[in-house]
């Protein structure tokens, strides 16, 4: 019989079980905090035991509400994020840019030279802002034929926009649903620790585009090298890129553009010098929302049916965020939570907290593998991350760039929807994919280890 893992609101509640079942058995503890610039900090030397609060099956049916109330403002952000974006993708400005890029292709050889690092690069923004992820996937309609007719393989094609989007979001600057979150969690504040992130993005990308471009001549002049080459012959025949009558980007589709860039560049003014948090950033958005719908033309109920439509589609990641605060809520009345950043801290604590840093980093990765929910992973893990960083000599950023780093993985594990989307959508077997990636993955696991040395010796804030 074929294993299947089961999905993520399973085992969320499974975990909650174990939760519920750890309060029998895991003896109550505490730490004392102190107040250090403006934060309550764990101090690692007063950790005493304390009555346990066993959770019975009463609490454990009441812990997903209980996670939904206080959740709640990060929910809510979730949702009216997930409906403004639903509504820039109804004005086609994103869509259409894209494609306008793609069709210059075929009238300028820099064009074509530049196809990989502009197309991964776009994408890899797309994923470092906005949370690009499950939006790449229509991509791989375009891409793949149109990285045939360059001489490519479909392994090419369904990397621009896939690796391109996902090395974006795991080494994000500015993606509220996974940097935003987390850093809200972890007591920090909202898009802090802004330059070396982009220097983290910028090296990602820059690692990205240096693979595929170096895997992409070497097909160009062997395409028999391809692990996709007898799929590429068959589709070679029947090639044709279809842009249904696309004439280029309107005048709508620019100012909407310009609309959404200049909302990203409030949004990062708004947090550094005015120490926005979560409402401004949501309040920032909704703005965005209406004026690019004004610009588009949407009526009411095109742009309040997107909205709706887009909010609804974050409902899967809202209840996992319930579901994951739940689990703390538990091991909170519990009385456990200290007690388990007790008995961790021997696993991740090092003489030196750039391992420490690494041994999160590989923590995360495992975690990974089961959710794949940025935000969900983040309400999972960061409440416990956060305080054990205290304790092993990690600063706080530096526990929330490991967690983000830990989604490198998304692009190869099966247990990932968008991944099995994505290979489904080109044809391409996932063992094939699997075969692949696993060079580039461990250039991504190198590159990961070593971006967590420098924060950790200059304890970047």
């Amino acid at each position: 019989m074929k294993l299947r893992l089961p999905n993520t609101f399973v085992l969320l509640f499974a975990i909650l079980a174990l939760i519920a079942l750890a309060t029998w058995l895991v003896p109550g503890g505490k730490y004392d905090t102190h107040l250090v610039n403006g934060k309550q900090l764990v101090d690692a030397a007063t950790f005493h035991f304390v009555d346990s609060k066993p959770q019975g099956f009463g609490a454990l049916m009441m812990a997903p509400i209980k996670g939904f109330a206080e959740a709640g403002l990060i929910i809510g952000f979730v949702l009216i994020t997930g409906g403004a974006f639903a509504v820039l993708h109804k004005t086609e400005a994103i869509d259409a840019m894209i494609k306008s890029i793609a069709m210059a292709h075929t009238r300028s050889a820099v064009v074509r030279v530049a196809m990989i690092p502009v197309f991964v690069t776009l994408f890899s923004l797309g994923g470092a802002t906005f949370g690009m992820s499950e939006e790449a996937i229509p991509f791989v309609l375009i891409f793949v034929p149109l990285a045939l007719a360059l001489g490519y393989d479909s392994v090419t094609g369904v990397s621009i926009p896939f690796l391109g989007s996902q090395v974006g979001f795991g080494a994000a600057f500015l993606n509220p649903f996974n940097v935003g979150i987390a850093q809200g969690i972890a007591g920090l504040p909202v898009f802090s620790g802004l330059g070396y992130r982009l220097v983290v993005w910028f090296i990602a990308t820059a690692v990205t585009v240096a693979f595929l471009m170096w895997y992409a001549a070497r097909i160009k002049a062997t395409p028999s090298r391809s692990p996709t080459y007898m799929l590429d012959e068959t589709r070679r025949q029947e090639l044709a890129i279809d842009f249904n009558g696309f004439d280029g980007m309107t005048r709508t589709h620019k100012l909407v553009l310009w609309v959404f860039a200049g909302s990203l560049l409030a949004m990062v003014v708004g947090v550094i010098k005015f120490g926005w948090f979560i409402e401004e950033i949501a309040a920032l958005f909704l703005v965005m929302t209406i004026v690019v719908g004004l610009i588009a033309r949407l009526d009411s109920d095109e742009l309040v049916g997107a909205f709706v439509h887009g909010a609804r589609d974050m409902v899967g990641t809202a209840l996992v965020i319930a579901l994951a605060r739940g689990t703390m809520i538990l091991a909170r009345d519990a009385n456990i939570i200290d007690s388990m950043l007790y008995y961790l801290t021997p696993l991740i604590q090092s003489a030196n907290p750039v391992f420490a840093a690494q041994k999160m980093f590989g923590i995360q990765t495992v975690i990974n593998f089961f959710i794949h929910s940025g935000t969900g992973q983040a309400a999972l893990t960061i409440p416990i991350m956060a305080p054990l960083s205290d304790l092993v000599g990690v600063t706080r950023q530096t526990a929330v760039l490991a967690f983000q780093l830990g989604e490198l993985t998304t692009p190869m594990i099966p247990t990932s929807g968008i991944t099995v989307g994505v290979l489904g959508l080109a044809r391409i077997p996932w063992l094939v994919w699997a075969k692949w990636m696993i060079p580039l993955q461990l250039v991504y696991a190198l590159m990961a280890l070593l971006l967590l040395v420098l924060p950790c010796l200059t304890m970047w804030q």
